[in-house]
């Protein structure tokens, strides 16, 4: 529960997992302060918002580009909504939302005007099969 609902007291969380909610109170504090949660958050259904135009874009660029350059590249584009450098051929993996293909398309041609991309290739999500949070 306490990974699935972040909304949890420390008394709900302390009766599934056999403590009070002073002490689930301290671990938790311990657990934020030495970095292992890094925050709470809620998770936004994007269906609900509208956003359903899905796509997983392998991103290449022009020669070398750090990681920290594409990361600031890349932020600028709300659609974004995950990034990472990969192995392979591609330099990045960019996971994208959009209200439908025209929004998809315009973002893309953002990306693509960035200085340092060369082009991208995409796929755009039929249905999501696993949606796991992260654990």
């Amino acid at each position: 529960m306490p990974v699935a609902n972040a909304r949890a007291t420390f008394a709900e969380i302390g009766t599934e997992v056999g403590l009070s909610a002073p002490a689930v109170k301290r671990r938790v504090d311990r657990l934020v302060a030495s970095g292992a949660i890094r925050g709470f958050t809620a998770l936004i259904d994007p269906d609900v918002l509208g956003w359903q135009t899905e796509a997983y874009v392998e991103l290449y660029c022009k020669g070398t580009v750090a990681p920290e350059d594409l990361r600031r590249s890349l932020e600028r584009v709300p659609e974004v909504v995950g990034a990472a450098t990969v192995s392979g051929t591609a330099d990045a993996l960019v996971h994208m939302l959009a209200s439908d293909v025209k929004q998809l398309e315009r973002a893309l041609e953002r990306i693509r005007d960035e200085p340092n991309v060369d082009h991208t290739r995409s796929v755009i999500v039929l249905s999501r099969l696993i949606d796991r949070p992260r654990t």
